[in-house]
């Protein structure tokens, strides 16, 4: 009588699991590290680090900003000095002026490149692709080019001190066009524009119903950045506009600093003064701003 010897079974290995983080799991959400925390916390501490000195500078006189070492903290002054700085630079004109200049100008720029956009991005017609060439072209020339030229033909106008010398000449954006073109590509389906077309619409319906409200979030980032790029333009409304006449805020600022020996804690507070508004408006508008940017950023 044979007996046959069997090998005790061999226990079948189960694959590893590999334990996924957190964040990589379906429906988690990224979770910032400590390094992280502090990373964010300095470049926090650094981009407020401007703000807070022209804050403690505009609350001290300009004796004790010619100190060494400079105040690190506030001082008693800060609503004398923002209170002379209203009144001798005229601010409250200088306001006026810089909301309604920045306001036509983010809507007009708003508008036509949201037009713009939608042509170069979704139209057919010769020349296409050499337009777009040259408008991205325009981009590359330098702003100060235009200067000479362009005060010429403002000064034969007779448009010197006026508003419109400031408004007509950014009436149009090269950036626009191209960041409206970028997001209206892929933003907007080609079946939702054959669908208008076979409905009958005609190409400004089709631009008023469905390019508008498919192109509402980056029109309001659009129109933030231009707001903040007008307001916060110095150059030529400096050459075309006076202090006295109609200044925007930027003009009225720099005439704080006319004189023998420019007094630097008023010059602070005007500058405080004219960030204000921006801070407010983005304080209001952040989170739409943001999350506008975002969108773009997904669907591009």
């Amino acid at each position: 009588m044979t007996t046959t010897l069997t090998k005790p079974e061999e226990k079948t290995r189960e694959p590893k699991r590999v334990r996924r983080p957190k964040a990589a799991r379906a429906g988690g959400q990224l979770h910032a590290g400590p390094v992280a925390y502090a990373v964010l916390i300095l470049f926090s501490i650094g981009s407020l680090l401007p703000l807070v000195w022209t804050a403690i500078a505009a609350s001290r006189n300009n004796n004790r900003l010619a100190q060494t070492p400079p105040p690190f903290w506030f001082g008693s002054n800060l609503f004398n000095n923002l209170e002379i700085a209203w009144n001798d630079a005229n601010l409250g004109k200088a306001f006026f002026n810089t909301t309604f200049v920045a306001g036509v100008s983010a809507a007009t720029i708003v508008f036509l490149s949201t037009i713009a956009g939608f042509a170069f991005a979704k139209l057919r017609f010769k020349g296409k692709g050499a337009l777009m060439l040259i408008v991205i072209g325009t981009m590359m020339v330098p702003p100060q080019l235009s200067v000479i030229p362009l005060y010429m033909m403002v000064a034969k106008l007779d448009w010197t001190d006026q508003l419109q010398a400031v408004i007509l000449p950014s009436l149009v954006s090269a950036f626009g066009v191209f960041f409206m073109r970028q997001y209206l590509i892929q933003a907007l389906p080609d079946e939702i524009i054959e669908a208008a077309r076979m409905d009958g619409a005609s190409s400004w319906r089709v631009v008023w119903h469905v390019v508008f409200p498919a192109a509402r979030p980056a029109m309001a980032v659009l129109g933030m950045l231009m707001f903040v790029q007008t307001w916060n333009d110095f150059l030529w409304p400096f050459l075309v506009l006076t202090q006295n006449g109609n200044p925007t805020v930027q003009v009225a600022v720099a005439g704080l600093g006319r004189g023998y020996t420019p007094d630097q804690s008023l010059i602070m507070a005007g500058a405080l003064l004219g960030t204000l508004p921006l801070l407010l408006v983005f304080a209001i508008f952040g989170k739409q701003i943001v999350g506008g940017i975002m969108q773009g950023a997904v669907k591009g």
